[in-house]
């Protein structure tokens, strides 16, 4: 993977926060996590920490207070965490987990037909890219 830092689960659901609206005070972080976490400040204001130490996010003193900010956009996480994902659960192969989810998850008609429209302007892409 990339530069892109691991990231817990606790720890996306602040960055979460901070990729909707940054720069947020610790305070604005945790009012906006009420809620939806059960966490004490001071669990927030330690993933803070952790999220800065890792290089995910970056502090500054701005109108007398700690601001947060994102460092790792949103999308480097996704596409960083579905890699490792891919790796650890399906060898690194698409094709078998999207067969999985196919299988195993509920799929409307909507979602069924998105899918084959992103399947179809793939298809183009690569027929696209040989061709040259």
């Amino acid at each position: 993977m990339g530069n892109t830092p691991s990231i817990s689960a606790a720890e996306w659901t602040v960055m979460q926060v901070l990729w909707r609206e940054a720069p947020l005070s610790a305070v604005e972080v945790v009012e906006a996590l009420e809620g939806q976490s059960e966490w004490h400040p001071k669990t927030i204001r330690t993933l803070l920490g952790r999220l800065v130490a890792k290089g995910a996010l970056c502090r500054e003193k701005r109108g007398g207070a700690l601001r947060f900010s994102p460092i790792v956009t949103e999308e480097q996480c996704v596409r960083d965490e579905s890699r490792t994902f891919l790796e650890r659960c399906f060898a690194g192969m698409a094709q078998p987990m999207l067969a999985h989810f196919i299988e195993h998850e509920h799929l409307s008609s909507g979602d069924i037909a998105a899918l084959r429209a992103m399947l179809d302007r793939k298809t183009v892409r690569e027929q696209d890219d040989d061709g040259r």
